[in-house]
């Protein structure tokens, strides 16, 4: 497993340089990515905007999209397998190398089709895949789980909250993949609601695990609305994604400050970047900038009087 750190380190660097690819390649430098662009920005002062194509892919995990080291599957495990089968597991679960881990993994679900770990087995070959950023396996890997535990809440939030980081707007099927990032996340929501404890796991791991999928999946809902340039449901998400958090999202902040200040609420925006620029990141020097834009906007009107 890649660490967390590095996994958010790498993805950090590729949302910024694709971001000031993206925006800059636009109409017009917008107001929030100025300090990024190397062109003629818009006039300081003058009523910023920010689409929701403006954020370009992400594959940056961050606190509300990766580093979950517990896991709430369920129905799975208990199950009596075979020896050999059972040993066929272990050893793809055990192997390093990713070639020969994608080998076992194939080979296992060749020779036990149905077995009990085969869900499992997706699942890893799904991971491994993340874990290199070939999003159409691993997209097809989660298919392929998904159509064996339906309510593996941890692949529905885990790809609900990928999709909308990685969304490229020009590819063939990127609605669809918004859609399905929205129904899996809302999916995710609806079993996590209703899931019974698993009999070997406390209330208290129980209530936590819990909690951090639903802060993942109100992520994930949140970019994907804030895809579709629909600011308000946007910052209704990650108003639930954020509040009471304990592990905030850099970039959950900075979406959400875009979405205030697209809503012209530049008080509450600046708020957003504030708390945003104070986190160690790849956004904070601009969450600060942005910061500070905002809460001028925000007293202009009250030196105006």
């Amino acid at each position: 497993m890649i660490p967390v750190s590095l996994w958010q380190d790498n993805m950090n660097r590729l949302f910024v340089s694709k971001l000031v690819r993206v925006v800059c390649g636009g109409a017009a430098a917008l107001l929030v990515f100025a300090a990024l662009c190397p062109v003629k920005a818009q006039v300081p002062g003058a009523p910023p905007g920010q689409m929701g194509q403006g954020i370009p892919n992400q594959t940056q995990l961050g606190n509300s999209g990766g580093g979950m080291t517990d896991q709430l599957v369920f129905g799975t495990f208990g199950h009596e397998v075979m020896r050999e089968e059972d040993s066929a597991y272990r050893a793809f679960l055990k192997e390093r190398e990713l070639a020969k881990k994608i080998k076992l993994g194939n080979d296992f679900l060749q020779r036990y089709p149905n077995s009990p770990l085969a869900e499992q087995v997706d699942v890893g070959m799904m991971n491994i895949y993340r874990a290199q950023q070939d999003w159409k396996n691993t997209y097809l890997w989660a298919d392929h789980a998904l159509a064996l535990q339906p309510d593996d809440v941890d692949v529905l939030t885990m790809i609900g909250w990928t999709i909308p980081h990685v969304y490229t707007p020009d590819d063939a099927d990127a609605d669809q993949e918004l859609d399905k990032a929205e129904k899996y996340s809302k999916h995710a929501i609806e079993v996590l609601a209703k899931m019974p404890k698993p009999p070997q796991m406390s209330n208290e791991d129980f209530v936590a695990a819990k909690t951090k999928r639903s802060f993942q999946a109100h992520s994930a809902l949140g970019l994907v609305y804030f895809r579709r340039d629909d600011y308000e449901n946007s910052t209704k998400e990650l108003q639930q994604a954020t509040h009471g958090n304990p592990g905030q999202d850099q970039t959950d902040l900075f979406v959400l400050g875009l979405d205030l200040q697209n809503l012209k609420r530049y008080e509450e925006a600046a708020v957003q970047f504030a708390a945003c620029g104070q986190m160690s990141g790849t956004l904070a020097e601009q969450c600060r900038q942005n910061a500070s834009k905002m809460k001028d906007l925000a007293d202009a009107p009250k030196s105006s009087n």
